[in-house]
């Protein structure tokens, strides 16, 4: 069997405010509503809810922000104490610009993460041997074009080209001592998105899909063994680290409900495809002799995400959301190097609009259940939560 190195699975100890690594709040509009946004969002981020909508634009519009996730994830070994992580606030970006360019055309770019992790367990954890520290960041560059094809119908699609970096710390236990292994790393990929958005009822009833295609990625990298006492330096010197990385496929459809002119109502589903990642797996090119796979077969899942706005005046919209997002891993594979839980979140936010700027603001509260792990060596539970603070200034003309 080939033996691959997968982003995620290359000792990454992080969570999101998402199941999996997956990071969805490229907007504060649409973080305060839930994330559902497939089937109305339509402004310059609706490059990332879905390609078609950017088309709601008016002439130009731009958007850029922030968004602050402050995870806080537990591990209770069977019969132990509970263990914790660090505290770490990852701040990944989102920047979005359209221009529309006749009434049917409209073209933009954006730059944002839509996956990512940030972890750094406790001195001492139990689990050190398999996971101390972890930076995960995919940058993604999404050009987008948008047309009108009918009065009720919109298409849109995008290219993603994607930027993959990585840093992992993991400790190494020796017969009267322990070390440290340091990887790091980086890759290419590439991939597409295409959406479709049909107004059903005049004013009333939209609907949206968008599709996110599977990005392959090469990643090369050093890993960097350290403390090794002299009867192992030979087996494990400093050396590279390489192989094929599969981020998932995705689908979101969703359906939007415009009772009154100022309230919006939303609900969207959406598939992740995390079945590409069937096991854990480091391939040392000069030393094929330290490659450990670990069986993972993370399963697919659907996610679901109910959200509302209600503009109080013209300026001052108000916003709430609920989220419901359940892990991908078996019970039996669910370890310290890919911590995970099923997710409940909460959101609320606030938008005002000064003439040609705007300003969105937005936090989410994300509940991690209890999930039980049955992995041989390292039994246990997993819970905890996580904030997410999101801020997005925009300007459109």
């Amino acid at each position: 069997m080939k033996k691959t190195l997968s982003l995620i699975t290359l000792l990454a100890a992080g969570t999101t405010q998402a199941a999996g690594f997956q990071v969805n709040t490229h907007s504060a509009r649409s973080t305060g509503m839930g994330n559902a946004a497939a089937a109305w969002l339509d402004d310059s981020s609706a490059i990332y809810s879905n390609s078609a909508n950017i088309l709601g634009v008016e002439k130009l519009d731009i958007t850029a922000g922030v968004t602050g996730i402050l995870p806080s994830l537990q591990f209770t070994p069977t019969g132990g104490e509970v263990q914790g992580q660090k505290t770490t606030l990852s701040p990944p970006p989102h920047v979005f610009a359209v221009y529309k360019i006749t009434d049917k055309l409209a073209a933009g770019v954006g730059f944002y993460t839509p996956f990512g992790a940030s972890s750094r367990w406790e001195d001492g954890f139990v689990g050190r041997f398999r996971a101390q520290e972890s930076g995960l960041s995919i940058y993604n560059i999404n050009p987008t074009v948008a047309y009108q094809v009918h009065d009720r119908f919109r298409v849109g699609a995008g290219l993603n080209i994607a930027r993959g970096t990585l840093e992992i710390k993991r400790a190494l236990g020796f017969v009267t001592s322990e070390g440290q292994v340091h990887l790091g790393g980086a890759g290419w990929g590439l991939g597409f998105n295409a959406g479709v958005q049909a107004v059903v009822v005049p004013k009333l009833v939209t609907l949206g899909v968008q599709y996110r295609s599977a990005i392959g990625m090469t990643f090369k990298g050093d890993a960097d063994f350290r403390d090794v006492p002299p009867a192992f330096q030979g087996r494990l010197p400093d050396t590279r680290v390489q192989g094929d990385v599969k981020l998932p496929q995705s689908v979101v459809a969703g359906v939007a409900f415009t009772p009154l002119d100022r309230l919006t109502l939303a609900f969207d589903a959406n598939w992740v495809g995390w079945s590409s990642f069937p096991e854990l797996a480091i391939e040392f090119p000069d030393n094929p002799a330290i490659n450990n796979p670990l069986p993972k077969n993370w399963r697919s899942t659907w996610n679901f995400h109910l959200g509302g706005e209600y503009g109080i005046t013209e300026a001052l919209q108000v916003r709430a959301g609920l989220i419901w997002d359940p892990a991908p891993s078996p019970n039996e594979t669910l370890t310290p190097d890919l911590p995970d839980a099923d997710r409940f979140g909460m959101s609320a936010g606030v938008g005002y609009s000064f003439g040609a700027v705007r300003v969105d603001a937005a936090y989410q509260f994300v509940n991690l259940f209890d999930k039980d792990s049955t992995a041989p060596g390292i039994p246990g539970v997993y819970n905890g939560t996580a904030q997410v603070f999101g801020l997005t200034l925009g300007y459109s003309m």
